[in-house]
């Protein structure tokens, strides 16, 4: 059974079909957790502390939870959405039944440690050190499975009692991020992808004057072309997940997660998380040293772009900004009307 019978399957167990069809997907997502928290809520519970050395990641988890059902509230009000699709249908949910635990995966927000350290977790990898685990390893479609591949029953009883984490990130530090790494980088397996994937693509159909060699290889895409491209909502085939808006990854007013971490405290959230779950003697990897980070870099990007490429970025990205508490401010020092 595919993810999105099995999902289709558990709107109508709860009689809510017909919501989903009538009303925007983040309205009827919430009435969906509205049922399942009134009805099933986790018997998990965890005692946050005050005190002990994770005591401000305990608190910053809760308060972020906290925070993401008021926001899934405000935007249940007003904010209208197409039904979810097939191909979204919980692709990006990884399930460790081991420690009962299901990560939403989120492309360019450490993604490739954390599917590193559940391998090691899980004993699909001997050893402690997470950097030893190729990263084509850790991403292989074989090495976990998703939600989607288990029953009604087991999804709806994962639903209830796991823990669930998701890793979030400034969406328009993401970008850049997806962009150095995937357009900018040359000579790597994965930016040749891109680059022939998309790079070309993009050149023909945002750049005059491209020249033949450029057309060919597609390996110099410009930031504003990128942008362009990723926020022309003419054409869903621009979308891939490395870029897509995490909420719809991760669908997160209808999953109830309980474990938020944020990309600027990876590291101490990381400890938190893996402490909660259970899992011991796995350090999670310190962000590597490079010369300058994509957050360093910010400015001297989104400085190139107009402010109707701005706005664009802004509307892609509009549910991600309220859910998580990001703002334009954070990157540009200013908001864009």
């Amino acid at each position: 059974m595919t993810g999105w019978r099995i999902w289709r399957t558990i709107l109508y167990a709860i009689g809510f079909w017909s919501l989903i069809l009538s009303a925007g997907i983040i309205a009827s997502q919430m009435l969906v957790r509205e049922i399942l928290l009134e009805t099933t809520e986790p018997k998990r519970m965890f005692s946050y502390s005050s005190e002990g050395p994770n005591a401000l990641a305990r608190s910053a988890l809760l308060e972020r939870q906290e925070r993401l059902q008021y926001n899934c509230d405000e935007i249940a009000k007003y904010q209208e959405h197409p039904p979810i699709s097939k191909a979204d249908s919980f692709r990006n949910v990884i399930v460790d039944e081991q420690h009962k635990l299901l990560y939403c995966y989120v492309p360019k927000v450490a993604c490739t440690n954390w599917k590193r350290i559940l391998m090691i977790a899980t004993g699909k990898w001997n050893g402690n050190n997470p950097l030893e685990i190729p990263a084509d390893l850790a991403h292989s479609l074989s090495t976990f499975k998703r939600l989607s591949n288990y029953t009604l029953a087991e999804i709806e009883d994962m639903l209830t009692m796991y823990d669930k984490l998701i890793v979030v990130r400034h969406p328009l530090e993401r970008l850049l991020s997806a962009y150095r790494n995937k357009f900018e980088a040359k000579n790597e397996k994965s930016s040749q992808y891109f680059q022939s994937r998309f790079g070309k693509k993009i050149i023909k159909k945002y750049r005059s004057n491209a020249t033949q060699e450029s057309l060919t290889s597609g390996d110099d895409v410009t930031f504003r072309e990128f942008v362009d491209f990723v926020s022309d909502n003419r054409n869903i085939n621009n979308q891939n997940e490395h870029w897509k808006p995490i909420n719809e990854l991760c669908h997160p007013c209808l999953i109830n997660y309980n474990l938020i971490s944020k990309y600027e405290s990876l590291s101490e959230d990381a400890t938190e998380v893996l402490e909660r779950i259970g899992v011991q003697n796995i350090n999670f990897p310190p962000k590597p040293p490079t010369n300058e980070s994509t957050s360093k870099k910010l400015g001297r990007y989104y400085s190139t772009l107009s402010h109707v490429q701005l706005q664009k970025l802004t509307n892609l990205y509009k549910l991600d900004f309220k859910l998580f508490d990001y703002s334009l401010e954070d990157v540009l020092g200013f908001s864009v009307a």
